[in-house]
């Protein structure tokens, strides 16, 4: 029985010259006053093999707190022992303005990143992403904001999520600078990116994919319709033989890829970031890794 190749521990992150770990742990849910409880978390994450930090300024106002709140809350646990920050590549995102709801002119995308660093107490972030494309900003002014950004030392690399794969080849045509990164929703229940491009265009381009909710938004542990029972059990028979946990059989299964996918988990637990770890340990043949894409399409491939 031959199996498709492992994924490394490490990769690179695009051609930013970066190395980062295989999983990243995002930080959406990151929320609270709890600092020590943050710092176990990142030792969890260390422990785990995982030094990509996934987070944004928008996260806050999801959990009912101030934007920028997790970008702070990450940004104290940090300053708590200075060796930590240099273990971790931190990803961060901007462009989302409450209440307009996009903006990606050259001012407000400067004035973000330069609030991001303020609140992270970093004065360079490795990874610095636009969060959502907004469709009324000409291109040559986001190369020229981001051109500034990494001149001045503020980002060291960039990329973006949410974005298409005309937005991106648009958005390359007027950068310097390498797009190293693209942010899709991808997991065994949103085929998507698999389907109309966008992992071909990453390959294509060699941008790192950072997949966000990997796990179905829950779905994948909790499975409610026919649809979803069938991927679940599918990736049960992988976890049962290589004795992880549905979840890690999920992280895998996007892991195979050939875009070498990087799944976000999102836990705010310390043994569930353990736990993704296993993702690692899972090998995949062709035949187990079309069934489940067979359950979740619920048609014959042709």
């Amino acid at each position: 029985m031959t199996h498709l190749p492992s994924p490394a521990a490490r990769r690179q992150l695009g051609k930013s010259g970066i190395e980062v770990s295989a999983l990243a742990w995002g930080n959406w849910r990151l929320c609270g006053d709890d600092v020590d409880a943050v710092v176990k978390l990142l030792h969890a994450a260390l422990d785990a093999g995982i030094t990509l930090i996934d987070t944004a300024d928008i996260y806050g106002p999801d959990n009912d707190e101030a934007f920028g709140a997790s970008e702070a809350l990450l940004g104290r646990a940090l300053a708590t022992d200075p060796s930590l920050r240099g273990k971790f590549v931190i990803a961060t995102k901007g462009g989302i303005s409450m209440g307009v709801p996009y903006d990606s002119s050259a001012g407000y995308l400067t004035s973000a990143i330069d609030a991001s660093l303020t609140r992270l107490g970093t004065d360079t972030v490795e990874l610095w992403q636009i969060h959502r494309p907004d469709i009324l900003t000409h291109p040559s002014e986001i190369a020229k904001a981001i051109g500034e950004a990494y001149k001045a030392g503020k980002i060291r690399s960039f990329g973006v999520s949410n974005f298409t794969t005309s937005q991106i080849a648009t958005l390359q045509q007027f950068l310097e600078l390498p797009i190293v990164s693209t942010q899709p929703e991808l997991s065994p229940l949103k085929l998507a990116p698999i389907e109309n491009g966008e992992l071909d265009q990453a390959i294509a381009m060699d941008m790192a994919v950072l997949a966000w909710s990997p796990l179905g938004g829950g779905r994948i542990a909790n499975p409610s319709d026919e649809r979803t029972k069938a991927v679940a059990g599918l990736l049960d028979e992988v976890a049962e033989e290589f004795g992880v946990s549905r979840t890690a059989a999920a992280y895998s299964w996007i892991m195979a890829h050939p875009a070498r996918v990087i799944p976000i988990v999102g836990s705010q637990k310390a043994d569930r970031i353990a736990e993704a770890a296993d993702a690692l340990k899972v090998r995949w043949t062709r035949a187990r890794w079309y069934a489940v894409l067979v359950a979740s399409k619920g048609e014959p491939l042709p």
